[in-house]
Parts: C-alpha cells; sequence; structure tokens
C-alpha cells in the first residue's frame, strides 16, 4: 500500500546524498521546533500568544509531512534491529504528529486548553521518537551516506 510513496521518497529530493547524510534529521529539527514552540508559547505567552502558538503548531504539522517521507525513504533501506529500531521511532513520530493534529483542531475551534494539553502530549511522545531517532543517526549511523 506505501510501497509506491515509499519508492518516490527514494528518488526525490527528500532521499539525496548531496548532503553526506541523510536530510531527514535536519528536517525533524523544523517540526520539532515548531512544536516546542507552540507549547513554549503556550505556558509562557499567555493568551496573547495563542494565535502564534496555533500557526506553530500547524507549521509542525506541514513540515511533518515531508520529514515522515524523508525518514520512510531512509528507513526502507535499513534492516535488522536498525528497521526495526525505526519502526518504533516513526510510530512515536507518527503519534506526535496526530496529537499535534489533534491540538490544531482543538486550537481552531476555541479549546486553547485541549490544545495544549494535546501539544505538551505531543511533545513528551516526540521526544522519545526523537530518542530512538537520534540513537539510530549518532549511534548506528543510519544518516551517513558513504
Amino acid at each position: 500500500m506505501y510501497r509506491p510513496l515509499i519508492g518516490w521518497a527514494r528518488q526525490s529530493f527528500l532521499h539525496t546524498d548531496v548532503l553526506g547524510h541523510s536530510v531527514h534529521p535536519s528536517l525533524t529539527d523544523v517540526t520539532t521546533g515548531c512544536w516546542l514552540g507552540a507549547s513554549l508559547l503556550d505556558l509562557a505567552g499567555g493568551s496573547g500568544s495563542r494565535r502564534g502558538a496555533t500557526l506553530l503548531a500547524g507549521c509542525g504539522v506541514l513540515a511533518a509531512m515531508p520529514t515522515a517521507l524523508a525518514g520512510a525513504a531512509d528507513w526502507s533501506e535499513l534492516s535488522g534491529e536498525e528497521r526495526r529500531i525505526g519502526a518504533v521511532h516513526s510510530l512515536g513520530a507518527d503519534t506526535a504528529t496526530f496529537l499535534f493534529v489533534g491540538s490544531l483542531v482543538a486550537r481552531l475551534r476555541g479549546q486553547h486548553e485541549r490544545g495544549t494539553a494535546l501539544a505538551l502530549a505531543g511533545n513528551l511522545v516526540m521526544a522519545g521518537a526523537g530518542f530512538l531517532g537520534g540513537h539510530l543517526a549518532l549511534q548506528r549511523g543510519t544518516a551517513r551516506r558513504d
């Protein structure tokens, strides 16, 4: 079912060796940066920062799409234990994305407290997923393009 999409991603600019490493880790910084910024505004910015937090949550959701495609292209080349760790990393990142989609919907409906709670949960899940992704890229070297 996903094979054509992953095949496209493997042939796209999202899976290149121009940088000498995978583009996926760099893209994760955009997604997680937006989401962390949204939660910081939620917690410290007061009601005047709701619009900015909503914008950051939405930008993070949009950035999650190419980030996930780049990660899926990388994952398709893994095997064994790295492939299993990557699958768990992906499950966590997808869960965080769904939590942020819920956060965005709640915010757009004026339910800012619910949006804040879903964003905090999304950031917690993403922290765990990011730990696994960092382990793959840095300890196991899966992001290198040799």
